[in-house]
C-alpha cells in the first residue's frame, strides 16, 4: 500500500491520527490505492470524537511526496490513443475528491512539507489547515515537462499569487523555497527538519477541549521561533517586478518569448526557470495560460471540476504520454511533441481541452454541493 497509519493518545485521552506516505523509492509519488486508502482513513478519522488533529506526512528524507504515479497513467494512455483509459478517469477523480477533501477538512489537519513537494505532493500540502515547510523544502508544479498541466487545484492557488508569479511558476515549473512559499502564501509555518517530534509531543500536550485554536497557534509560533533563522533568502518575491514586466503581454505566444530570452540571464535563477519553458511543453504553455484566467472567478469545486476536464482530454492526446515517456520511463529527456512550436497550436486544439469527455453529469458536480 505504502501508506502507514497510526494514532498517538494524548495526556487527555484525544487522539492524534497519523498519514505516513511511504513509499520512498518513488519519493512517496500518490497511486491510486494510497489516494483511496488515504481518503478513507481521512474520512474516518473524520467521524472519530476522539480523533482531534490529523498530521500528514512523508517517510524518507528526500521528500513530503514528489507528485502522482503517472508512469502507469501514461502507458495506459499510449494503450488507448485518442481515448480516455479507465484509470485516468478512477485517477484524477479520486486524487481531486481527496484534495478538496483536505480543503474543507473539519478538524485542524497538518501536513509536513519537507522535501519535494511536487505536483500533486502540492495539492497535498495546500488542501491542509496549517501548511508546515522546512530548510529542505522544494515546492513547484513541473508539469510543463511532461506536457499536463498544473493540476490538483493549482488553477487555484497560482491564479491567487500577486502579479504574474502564479503564472510564471505554472509556464516553469520553477522551484520554491520555504521563504518562497511563506511569502506567496504557500505555507503557514517554517519549521526545522527535527522538529517533528517536538511539534508531536506538544500536539500530545495539548488540552483539546478549549481554546484548541489558541493554544495549537502557540505550540506552532514557539516551534518557528526556534527555527527562524534557518529560514532560506526569498527568491521569487525579490524579482515579482521583473516577472511582472515580462508577462505583461497579451497572449501565450508573447509570454513563451519573453520568459526564454532569460535563457542566458546572468542571473542564474531566472535563467533555469527559462530553460525549463524552452524546453517544456508548448501546448502545456497554452493550457496554464488559459487555466489561469478561467480559474480567477471559480469556486474551488469548479476548479476541481475544470481540471478533471482538462485531466481526462490531456490524456486523450499525445503530449503527456509522450512527455512522461521522455522524463520518467525511458529518460532519454528528448521528449517528440506533436505540437512542437507554440506560435502554431490551434486555438481549438486548446479549447478542446475544456470541453467533456464523458457522457452524463460531470463525475465531480456534487463537489458544488458542500
Amino acid at each position: 500500500m505504502n501508506l502507514h497509519f497510526e494514532e498517538l493518545t494524548g495526556t487527555d485521552g484525544a487522539r492524534i491520527g497519523i498519514a505516513s506516505l511511504d513509499a520512498e523509492n518513488t519519493l512517496n509519488a500518490l497511486s491510486l490505492p494510497m489516494i483511496r486508502a488515504l481518503t478513507e482513513q481521512l474520512d474516518n478519522w473524520a467521524k472519530e470524537p476522539q480523533v482531534v488533529c490529523v498530521l500528514l506526512r512523508g517517510n524518507g528524507a528526500k521528500a513530503f511526496c514528489a507528485g502522482g504515479e503517472v508512469r502507469s497513467l501514461a502507458q495506459a494512455c499510449r494503450a488507448q490513443p485518442d481515448e480516455v483509459p479507465p484509470l485516468a478517469a478512477q485517477f484524477f477523480a479520486a486524487e481531486y475528491r481527496l484534495d478538496f477533501r483536505l480543503h474543507t477538512y473539519p478538524k485542524p489537519l497538518i501536513c509536513w512539507g519537507h522535501g519535494y513537494v511536487l505536483g500533486g505532493g502540492m495539492g497535498l500540502l495546500q488542501g491542509a489547515s496549517t501548511r508546515i515547510v522546512t530548510p529542505s523544502s522544494r515546492l513547484a508544479m513541473p508539469e510543463i515537462s511532461i506536457g499536463l498541466y498544473p493540476d490538483v487545484g493549482a488553477s487555484w492557488f497560482l491564479s491567487r499569487l500577486p502579479g504574474k508569479l502564479g503564472l510564471f511558476l505554472g509556464l516553469t515549473g520553477a522551484q520554491m523555497n520555504a521563504r518562497d512559499a511563506l511569502d506567496l502564501g504557500l505555507a503557514d509555518r517554517f519549521l526545522l527538519d527535527d522538529q517533528q517530534e517536538q511539534l508531536l509531543e506538544g500536539l500530545l500536550q495539548l488540552n483539546w477541549q478549549e481554546q484548541t485554536a489558541m493554544q495549537l497557534n502557540s505550540l506552532l509560533k514557539a516551534l518557528q521561533q526556534e527555527a527562524i533563522e534557518q529560514l532560506p533568502e526569498a527568491q521569487w518575491l525579490p524579482r515579482r517586478q521583473q516577472i511582472d514586466e515580462r508577462l505583461d503581454v497579451s497572449d501565450v505566444r508573447c509570454a513563451w518569448r519573453a520568459i526564454s530570452l532569460l535563457r542566458d540571464h546572468p542571473d542564474l535563477l531566472l535563467a533555469r526557470a527559462a530553460k525549463n519553458l524552452h524546453d517544456g511543453c508548448p501546448l502545456t504553455a497554452h493550457l496554464v495560460w488559459e487555466q489561469i484566467q478561467r480559474a480567477r472567478h471559480l469556486s474551488l469545486a469548479e476548479v476541481f471540476q475544470m481540471e478533471y476536464t482538462l485531466s481526462l482530454n490531456c490524456c486523450r492526446h499525445p503530449e503527456f504520454s509522450e512527455g512522461v515517456r521522455a522524463r520518467l520511463i525511458d529518460k532519454d529527456n528528448k521528449p517528440h511533441w506533436h505540437w512542437p512550436d507554440v506560435n502554431t497550436i490551434p486555438q481549438a486544439v486548446v479549447n478542446a481541452h475544456f470541453h467533456k469527455a464523458w457522457e452524463g453529469r460531470h463525475p465531480l458536480a456534487d463537489l458544488s454541493d458542500y
